[in-house]
């Protein structure tokens, strides 16, 4: 067992974790964070992305050790508070970006991602970003939409 110590989603944690257990686990498992989803457990498909210290990273794929000292947000953690959306979460529910919504998590954290990589809002560079994030709904004119859209707002060229 170590000694893990992270800020999530703007407030401390201090936990004993197992050496083994992944970021993925110790966030749905034992933080109750069952926005990060785990769908193919071999960084693949993106569901369990979630942001480290603000870099968009597979949870899947790190022990939850390995992130000790950092800033972790997951999708619970985005909104200002618990009754408004964030700027991407808006954004997907207006370009219908979802369909199932089981990737729809890490598809907006990698947006939210995007905007700190100053990705252009544009379909192709939008699209690039996005490889490693998977919707097997085969969503993604609305998940590129909604993300383009967030993009823009999020760096005030448009408004709601």
């Amino acid at each position: 067992m170590q000694r893990l110590s992270v800020i999530l989603n703007g407030l401390p944690v201090d936990a004993m974790v197992e050496d083994h257990v992944l970021l993925v686990q110790w966030l749905r498992d034992a933080q109750g964070m069952t926005g990060t989803h785990q769908g193919c457990d071999t960084s693949q498909c993106g569901a369990c992305t979630v942001l480290v210290d603000g870099e968009a990273v597979k949870s899947c794929n790190l022990l939850a050790v390995q992130v000790d000292g950092s800033a972790i947000t997951t999708i619970e953690g985005v909104s200002p508070d618990d009754k408004l959306l964030h700027v991407m979460q808006e954004a997907f529910s207006k370009h219908h970006g979802l369909q199932c919504g089981y990737c729809t998590p890490g598809m907006v954290m990698r947006g939210i991602a995007m905007f700190h990589e100053n990705v252009p809002a544009e379909p192709h560079a939008v699209r690039e970003a996005l490889t490693g994030n998977f919707c097997r709904c085969t969503g993604y004119e609305g998940i590129v939409a909604a993300i383009m859209d967030g993009l823009k707002r999020l760096r005030g060229e448009t408004t709601p």
